[in-house]
């Protein structure tokens, strides 16, 4: 905090007024479920989004990025996506949708850092608008609920940016505890916090490095393949998503749905059953069923809902042949990004040689933190 601190004095000539964090997400299971009214379990990551912000006397905004050396601006009347502002449409999204929901305000200078690697699928634009929008509200001594804090963070991506992105990041970024995991259910957006013990094992993160390409056209055709599959078995059991549908119902389709159809389908259905099991087998301290569920998420993100890709196949296969090692899954929207592991800190030697062997077989270096469930978005200053 003292760098942000420091470099906000630094751009705009006085020290920030408040200072606010908010964590990443990592996703342990339940991935591509949430367009499904599926199930997710997730943690708080212990690297965050920070934010130092101070009052303007007019209505300019002006955003400064320590990561990145870059700076945006524009005014409150004038707050409109532009493409060439980039990174600076997260915080604009954000102060838009709560101008919109009735909140005054004026003018601000914004200093932003991280330490959350971006577009990996560790939410980092998440944390990025949940810190922001908490900044706000401390720094003008808004009446804003929690919910709104969450709304104008969704819809900052969502409406403002046009991004097809998941609410649950900015759940987690805004709501977790020290400690837990969050189950939530994504139908109701009800969440349980879900007590973690780890004994001598710990979640590892490691950033595969793989470019990621644009895999939007590839996300938005298994969403409509779900589509498709719901309005098939809608035929013979009434259900609005693929959360209504088991896998025997899957079953009792076969020869009416196209195969195609079915590998994806059966994902996201198997994959709401791994997180229901996941989270009472975490209740009852069972973490070697935890992580056989993490291998098995893989194996069907995988071959079922096709994803992953050989860096990441390759990583994950590797770790889990490893002793120590009692659960390995590809984690984000897949293609690239990043996986996470149920590791005992004895395996780390061995684990460190693989990624030797990685980088040279595919020429990307990787690179690897702990994560330790952290707490929710904080006001770190004043």
């Amino acid at each position: 905090m003292e760098d942000l601190f420091s470099l906000h004095k630094l751009e705009y000539g006085s020290k920030p007024e408040v200072v606010t964090a908010a964590p990443g997400v990592v996703n342990l299971l339940g991935e591509h479920t949430v367009a499904e009214d599926g199930y997710v379990l997730q943690a708080a990551l212990n690297r965050s989004v920070r934010i130092a912000m101070s009052k303007r006397r007019d209505n300019s905004l002006k955003f400064y990025s320590s990561n990145l050396n870059e700076r945006k601006r524009t005014t409150i009347p004038n707050l409109k996506y532009k493409r060439e502002d980039r990174w600076g449409n997260y915080p604009k999204g954000v102060l838009s949708q709560l101008g919109q929901l009735g909140h005054s305000f004026r003018g601000v200078n914004i200093s932003i850092q991280s330490d959350i690697p971006p577009a990996i699928g560790l939410g980092s634009s998440a944390a990025l608008g949940i810190a922001t929008a908490i900044a706000l509200k401390h720094l003008y001594k808004l009446d804003i609920p929690e919910s709104q804090i969450i709304q104008s963070a969704f819809l900052g991506e969502t409406k403002f940016m046009e991004i097809d992105t998941q609410v649950c990041d900015h759940i987690v970024s805004a709501v977790a505890k020290k400690g837990y995991l969050i189950f939530l259910d994504l139908r109701s957006l009800q969440y349980d916090f879900i007590p973690l013990h780890m004994g001598e094992y710990r979640f590892l993160i490691t950033n595969s490095h793989v470019p990621l390409s644009s895999i939007n056209t590839e996300l938005a055709e298994r969403k409509l393949s779900c589509r498709r599959c719901v309005e098939e078995l809608g035929q013979k059991k009434a259900g609005s998503s693929l959360r209504d549908f088991s896998s025997k119902d899957l079953k009792n389709g076969l020869g009416i749905i196209p195969e195609g159809l079915r590998r994806i389908c059966t994902h996201v259905v198997e994959e709401n059953e791994r997180t229901l099991e996941g989270k009472q087998a975490l209740l009852s301290g069972d973490l070697v069923t935890f992580g056989k569920l993490m291998n098995r998420s893989h194996e069907s993100l995988r071959d079922n809902f096709e994803v992953s890709c050989p860096e990441l196949d390759w990583m994950v296969k590797r770790a889990q042949d490893i002793d120590g090692i009692i659960g390995s899954r590809l984690s984000g929207p897949g293609f690239g990004g990043c996986t996470i592991s149920i590791i005992h800190e004895g395996a780390m030697p061995a684990y460190r040689e693989r990624l030797d062997e990685y980088e040279r077989i595919f020429g990307f270096k990787a690179e690897t933190f702990f994560c330790e469930p952290s707490a929710g978005v904080q006001v770190i200053y004043p």
